[in-house]
This record gives structure tokens, sequence and C-alpha cells, in this order.
């Protein structure tokens, strides 16, 4: 049963990598789109805010796919003083730390979106587009890198490889 929702998670993270990759080209799109409108003399409202927006998912679909695959920077510094049990109870500490506070990041970007929704609020750009759109990709950007680290955290304490 774990290891069907360990695989299950590890195509959600190289999913959500997928979607980072598609909001980077998303952003490379917007700014030769940017680039070339001005060129050829005609203007394209919400072009710079679409790119923003694009490198904020992009950023955020990222967080859960890079520290699955270990490209985060990592305590290891600190950890490898450590021996055998100090070591693994010193790196479930740390996950325990970031599971914390990713947690409660994911928590307050939904909470965002859900006021957003609810008051109607629009972007302050040209687009005037309504900010609980881009915001949703940040909220599910931010849960499901909370996801990715309490699942180390949970195979840390089982004492369970993950790959």
């Amino acid at each position: 049963m774990i290891y069907k929702v360990n695989n299950f998670l590890k195509l959600v993270y190289k999913f959500s990598g997928y979607l980072a990759s598609i909001f980077l080209i998303l952003v490379a799109v917007f700014i030769l789109t940017g680039i070339s409108s001005r060129i050829f003399g005609f203007y394209i409202r919400g072009l710079a805010e679409y790119s923003g927006y694009s490198m904020a998912a992009a950023s955020f679909f990222a967080l859960a796919f890079t520290f699955y695959n270990n490209g985060h920077i990592r305590i290891t510094l600190f950890l490898e003083k450590f021996k055998n049990k100090k070591r693994r109870l010193a790196e479930i500490w740390c996950l325990s730390v970031a599971s914390y506070f990713s947690g409660f990041m994911a928590y307050y970007f939904i909470k965002m979106v859900i006021i957003s929704i609810k008051f109607e609020e629009r972007s302050e750009g040209a687009d005037e587009i309504l900010i609980w759109i881009p915001q949703t990709s940040l909220a599910i950007g931010s849960f499901v890198f909370f996801i990715c680290i309490f699942h180390h955290l949970i195979f840390s304490i089982l004492d369970k490889k993950i790959n």
C-alpha cells in the first residue's frame, strides 16, 4: 500500500516538474511576444504581468520536483557531522521543521486564494485579471511541495528508501 502511494507521489512530482517547464516556456513566449510587438509597433496588454505570473508558477511547481530529485541545497554540512542514529534523528528533525514551514506556507497561499475569490480581487496591471487565477498555481505548487517534504519525513521515520 505504502509503495503504491509512493509511486503515485513520484508521478505527481514529475507532473509538477513538467508543469514548471511549460510555464518557463510561457515566460519565454510572453517576453519574445512583447519584444516583437514593440518592434512591429503594436501593444498587447498584460504581457509583462503574464510573464511574471508564469515565472511564479514555474518556481512553485518546480519546488517539489527539485526537492524530490535532491536539487535543493540541503543541510548536509550539518548532517554529516552526525553518525548513524543521531544523523537519522537530525534528519527527521530537519524534515519536521521543513514540513511545518512548508505546510504553513501552503496554508496561507490557499487562504490567500480563497480571500481573493471572495473579494473578487483584480490585478493592478494593464490586464486586470482576477488575481486568484495566477495565485492558484502558487497555492497548488506550495501544497505539492509540502506533500513532498512530508512524504520524505514519513519515509525517514519508517526508515525506508523513497527512490
